[in-house]
């Protein structure tokens, strides 16, 4: 070997191993980088295949990134997104009324197709015009005499399709989406979901009509004690779970007047002992002599009555999972439940799974992190619909800490509630009874007051404040 040819081989080394170097800086250059601002998160667990078709890095247990969103958002603006979306529930609403027709032997008033005429284009005006022309004049969702009986057996479809009307109307486009991605990334598959709040129902219903994947069983806690709406989610959900009926409301009712009574009892024979009947519960005497709950007073007794329901709802259907987005606590299912991102799961502490210290930790760190997005966005931060659900979910969270003992945690998650809406009420009570219980009646005056002067003219807000000030003496 001559001189040239030694003096060659290191040189030829060291432009191979330049080349490699190049091959592989090139490589990671051409690596796909997460989108749509999606964050990039390190965990032991494996990645989860979407319905969307994009992996994404599963958090640990209940907890999932809150601005996650959906492969096909970042091809057109927000306000298209949610236009689409509004329109295909709008059809599918369209069809549950004409299966509601058939099963009452009527025929869909032209009135009310033109009413899903208006939903699918998504214009509001003619949208709140045409429900208030079917509606007899009146704006609200509930019963009343004088709704034609045509119209009142289909009116569950048509509140379903006005209720997320309503949502589209009343939300940034952008924040509407975050907020039902927040929702529907934390259900496993499979998971019934029990919206509670206009929010928390119609965001994630319209979510999930056209979410790619394998749509979830949509329910609401506020309507299982109506007949109507029994019969509405037997159309929907007949073969997929076992529903409840009208026998099961009749007596879960009675159940619950039967046990109002005897609290009430209690409460006359022993008037120095705490009393067992809630505040706000109100139960009215029929003109039948008989005990009744109705009218828009009897609220924590219709709350009363749907937990109830929903536990028997539960029970019939041990074989699935539960999530649940509050509307009022629930109390009774708190024992074995855990924190899921911006709700709860029900039924989800076991042997092997149980309410931890560290998952408290968790879901503070989960609320933290998610107030702090929230008011340094414009557009989050300027929308009083968006905090005040995110209020009312976070307090719903704290409560459930609270429940179980995490003190620390809760106090923490209630301040950041009223940070982000003062005057929410079910964050301002949750606060409040918090404090109490901690013997803290002048930090509950100054959260009361604070939400009175939010807002002046909220009653619920002002027996809160009165409720603070009773405790202080």
């Amino acid at each position: 070997m001559t001189p040239g040819q030694n003096a060659r081989g290191p040189r030829l080394w060291l432009w191979c191993l330049a080349t490699l170097a190049l091959v592989i800086i090139f490589g990671l250059l051409l690596q796909p980088t997460a989108k749509n601002g999606e964050a990039s998160i390190s965990t032991n667990q494996p990645s989860a295949q979407n319905g969307a078709g994009v992996r994404m890095a599963k958090l640990p247990r209940h907890f999932t990134n809150p601005l996650r969103r959906h492969q096909g958002e970042s091809e057109a603006s927000a306000g298209q997104i949610v236009a689409g979306k509004l329109k295909t529930f709008a059809v599918s609403r369209r069809k549950l009324a004409q299966g509601l027709a058939q099963r009452h032997g009527i025929t869909v008033p032209a009135s009310v197709e033109k009413f899903f005429d208006a939903v699918e284009a998504g214009n509001w005006d003619e949208i709140k015009a045409r429900y208030h022309e079917i509606n007899s004049g009146d704006g609200s969702a509930t019963t009343h005499a004088g709704r034609p009986p045509d119209i009142q057996a289909l009116w569950p479809a048509i509140v379903d399709a006005f209720g997320a009307a309503e949502q589209v109307h009343l939300w940034p486009p952008q924040q509407l989406l975050d907020y039902g991605n927040s929702v529907m990334n934390s259900l496993s598959p499979g998971m019934v979901y029990v919206g509670g709040t206009d929010d928390g129902r119609w965001v994630p219903e319209l979510m999930n009509e056209s979410s790619g994947d394998t749509p979830h069983i949509m329910l609401t806690q506020n309507g299982l004690a109506d007949d109507g709406y029994l019969d509405y989610v037997n159309l929907q959900y007949g073969d997929q779970l076992a529903t409840l009926t009208a026998a099961d409301a009749d007596q879960a009712t009675q159940n619950y007047l039967a046990d109002y009574q005897q609290r009430l009892a209690h409460d006359q024979q022993f008037p120095n002992e705490p009393p067992q009947i809630r505040p706000g519960e109100a139960v009215s005497i029929g003109s039948n002599g008989q005990p009744q709950v109705s009218g828009p007073s009897s609220q924590v007794s219709v709350m009363a009555i749907n937990e109830n329901l929903l536990n028997m709802l539960m029970n019939e259907n041990p074989q699935l999972s539960f999530g649940l987005q509050e509307s009022y606590p629930l109390k009774s299912t708190y024992g074995d439940a855990l924190p899921l991102g911006p709700i709860m799961e029900l039924r989800a502490a076991d042997a092997q799974n149980t309410f931890t210290p560290d998952i408290a930790a968790q879901s503070l760190s989960y609320w933290n992190t998610r107030t702090e997005q929230l008011l340094s966005d414009p557009d989050a931060a300027g929308s009083s619909e968006a905090l005040k659900v995110y209020a009312k979910d976070e307090a719903a969270a704290a409560n459930l800490l609270a429940a179980h003992n995490y003190t620390a945690e809760a106090g923490q998650m209630y301040g950041s509630a009223v940070q982000l809406a003062p005057d929410q009420p079910g964050a301002v009570s949750g606060y409040v009874n918090f404090l109490l219980g901690q013997n803290q009646p002048q930090q509950a005056i100054a959260v009361a007051q604070n939400a009175i002067q939010a807002n002046p003219n909220n009653q619920q807000l002002q027996n809160l404040l009165n409720q603070a000030k009773a405790a202080a003496h």
